[in-house]
């Protein structure tokens, strides 16, 4: 009798319910916007799961320079590390927006996989895609211009791909805050914003809320180094080809060397999926 109400259990087991309550070990969290959640090399007390809000993760080295890891939102986890056995939080992470998160301390979790395969199998088929993520990162750090890395930071927090529509109200990041996610200098990110802007790609109408179009995908899918267009505007190409890019930083691989590279194995394949996506 106890192993059919065990075997009932685990059949029931509805891991998004989990992450949605409370329980042992689990406990709901509110932060309000620009809120340090927790901090470069404090001790790790659990992980985290967004329920609502932005979260930026971030760190520091040693001179002081700090570099954006990335933004998560609804349904991402965070400071996972201490299940791996680190003993210190390796980056920072900060309330874009108000906040409401799950802490689960890491005995709770540990536990809660252990007993139940559908949140374990939820758990690493997710960190199985941020490792894809990361791999995408480092090729857009390699390969392509500062234009199509900021273009597809843009596109990333807006999740195109997933919410079918043109365009995605997403909070409103610092041009500094921009440059540490693309790898690039703020006048860089500055100048390609404002091009974004005129050609209609994204607009600031909403307080601190930017809107991203969709058509800001073709900046992505423009092979060259040269500026991209918005279907059905004639004159943006001529307006956009008036546009100099910014020189390089010392040291740095101009912009048009780094997009007429070719592409690493697979590159096109997800393009076409990013094409698909979005039409669809």
């Amino acid at each position: 009798m106890k192993q059919i109400k065990a075997a009932k259990r685990k059949t029931n087991f509805d891991p998004h319910a989990f992450l949605s309550t409370i329980g042992k070990g689990r406990d709901m969290v509110s932060f309000q916007k620009k809120t340090t959640i927790f901090a470069q090399g404090d001790s790790r007390d659990g992980l985290f799961f967004v329920r609502t809000g932005k979260v930026q993760l971030s760190v520091v080295s040693e001179d002081g320079r700090e570099a954006v890891l990335g933004i998560l939102g609804e349904g991402d986890f965070f400071g996972e590390g201490g299940l791996a056995g680190q003993p210190l939080r390796m980056s920072s992470a900060t309330a874009l927006t108000d906040c409401v998160l799950l802490h689960i301390e890491r005995n709770a979790m540990v536990r809660a996989m252990s007993l139940e395969p559908k949140l374990s199998a939820m758990f690493v088929k997710y960190l199985l895609k941020r490792n894809i993520r990361y791999q995408d990162d480092l090729v857009d750090q390699l390969f392509n211009s500062s234009e199509k890395r900021l273009a597809r930071v843009l596109l990333l927090m807006a999740q195109f791909g997933k919410e079918g529509v043109p365009e995605v109200s997403v909070p409103r990041l610092s041009q500094e805050t921009l440059a540490e996610m693309v790898g690039t200098t703020r006048s860089r990110v500055s100048f390609f914003m404002n091009r974004f802007r005129k050609l209609g790609f994204i607009n600031y109408r909403v307080g601190n809320n930017l809107h991203v179009h969709s058509s800001l995908l073709n900046v992505l899918l423009h092979d060259d180094g040269g500026m991209t267009v918005t279907p059905g505007a004639k004159n943006q190409t001529a307006h956009a080809k008036k546009c100099s890019e910014p020189p390089p930083e010392p040291g740095q691989t101009p912009d048009r060397d780094r997009a007429s590279r070719p592409p690493l194995p697979g590159l096109e394949r997800r393009r076409e999926q990013t094409r698909h996506s979005v039409r669809a």
